[in-house]
């Protein structure tokens, strides 16, 4: 039988076999709901895939690269569409709150900031994230920007990188459950500094 006729060897090279791939993603998500971050291999992933660890490493560099893809496999948030930029990021910031305190991939992603400190391979794929991340919040303002709420010379990705702090702030800290007020209290600060004039 020739080498490439073998099923076996479907998922040998660089590029993913989906198939392969999705059973490796769910054996990680499975893997950190019984082990918790602390218990979370490759090793363990491999086993419960029934796939090689060499496979996982060609797919996947390292344990933060892979747990970064099952927290963006994981995450549900909606970003609402009001017509208001205030509205808009406030309901997208109680979203993203609630989403963190009622998942696991809360504590997956504190987790993964928490390693980025030590470790080269985790801080190269949070920053990577955070860059897709910020592009994602910065349609919201750019959507606000052609409604005229915000004047067109704002920088979008920094105003981004600010509600993304006061996120991360809270997750971090483990204080997800904050009331809306406040949400909003920090939101309209915001406003006061990007709003077009006579807004």
């Amino acid at each position: 039988m020739a080498a490439d006729a073998d099923p076996a060897r479907k998922s040998i090279g660089a590029r993913r076999n989906p198939d392969s791939a999705d059973a490796i993603l769910e054996a990680a998500e499975a893997v950190l709901v019984e082990a918790g971050y602390a218990g979370f291999s490759i090793e363990a992933v491999a086993r419960r895939a029934r796939a090689g660890k060499p496979t996982i490493y060609r797919w996947w560099p390292s344990k933060a690269a892979l747990l970064l893809e099952v927290y963006q496999r994981q995450k549900r948030v909606d970003v609402p569409d009001t017509g208001r930029l205030e509205e808009d990021l406030v309901g997208f910031l109680k979203n993203l709150f609630a989403h963190w305190r009622e998942t696991s991939s809360g504590s997956v992603f504190r987790s993964l900031i928490a390693e980025a400190q030590s470790d080269d391979t985790a801080s190269a794929s949070l920053a990577g994230y955070a860059l897709g991340r910020r592009s994602h919040t910065g349609q919201i303002l750019e959507r606000a920007k052609a409604r005229g709420e915000i004047g067109v010379d704002i920088d979008s990705a920094l105003v981004a990188d600010l509600i993304a702090s006061f996120a991360w702030k809270h997750l971090l800290t483990n204080r997800l459950d904050e009331d809306e007020a406040t949400i909003r209290k920090t939101v309209n600060y915001v406003m006061r500094g990007i709003a077009a004039p006579g807004k």
